[in-house]
């Protein structure tokens, strides 16, 4: 498994507290830049007011810094374009009932 999957699959883990859903399949995630055991995160929250910012994106730093060789990650969060439920995924949808 290379290195973007292994922290696709480390990103899996990161679940909005609010929701229950991980943050890619929120579509959280706008953009991962991986070199050289950095990486780079562009992600965004559900709102702009999200009283749990710190936590989730602390939340996806601590869990890409457990992939072996990564030295440094950094975590920014945007409000451009702004998240919309059509960014979830399918599995995303299905948890929240969208899906019979």
């Amino acid at each position: 498994m290379d290195v973007r999957e292994l922290a696709i699959q480390q990103l899996k883990t990161v679940i909005d507290p609010e929701l229950g859903i991980n943050v890619v399949d929120l579509g959280l995630i706008y953009d991962l830049q991986i070199e050289n055991g950095h990486i780079d995160v562009l992600m965004t929250l559900t709102t702009p007011g999200c009283p749990l910012h710190d936590s989730i994106a602390g939340g996806v730093k601590r869990a890409l810094e457990q992939i072996d060789g990564v030295r440094d990650v950094r975590v920014q969060v945007t409000w451009n374009p702004p998240w919309t439920p059509e960014r979830m995924s399918e599995e995303a949808l299905r948890q929240l009932g969208y899906f019979a």
